[in-house]
């Protein structure tokens, strides 16, 4: 993960903490060996976040956490009694100019969306994050802190709404 991405991803953090302090937030979270990129979890909930920055296909992210999550053994190491929320956040380096998404998006939430149904206590939720991520030697918008926080905004409203 490059720099801009890895500032993204502690400014997700640290929103969600002071959002949500009843859970313990951090980077990097380890799920079956794939490290996560912001997880918060409480005696009754893990929140996984996957930031999906520019990757070439993002369904293998979302494949892979709900292959291991798939791994009874493994579900339950990582989850024991808690439901879980697998959030995949995707920048605008998916949408299209034409309007709409990506096919890459949509493959990627297709498979969300089927294995959410296949696990019992997990759910699956893409999630906006109106960046448009620098290329190599570029720089953040201007507007990323406030993109950022609309993001958290809208994950905290829905973690709040499913309790």
């Amino acid at each position: 993960m490059g720099e801009h991405a890895r500032q993204v991803q502690e400014r997700l953090a640290d929103r969600l903490a002071a959002a949500l302090p009843a859970a313990e937030w951090s980077v990097e979270r380890p799920v079956g060996g794939t490290p996560v990129d912001v997880a918060g979890e409480t005696p009754d909930r893990l929140v996984l976040l996957e930031l999906e920055w520019r990757r070439a296909d993002p369904a293998n992210n979302t494949a892979k956490l709900f292959r291991h999550l798939a791994d009874d053994g493994a579900l339950r190491a990582v989850l024991g009694d808690r439901d879980a929320v697998v959030v995949q956040l995707f920048t605008n380096y998916y949408d299209l100019a034409s309007g709409g998404v990506s096919s890459k998006r949509r493959d990627a939430t297709f498979v969300g969306a089927a294995a959410a149904e296949y696990l019992d206590n997990v759910a699956y939720w893409p999630v906006d994050l109106s960046i448009d991520p620098p290329k190599g030697g570029g720089e953040l918008p201007e507007d990323w802190n406030a993109a950022v926080d609309a993001a958290v905004d809208s994950i905290v409203d829905r973690l709040e709404a499913s309790r």
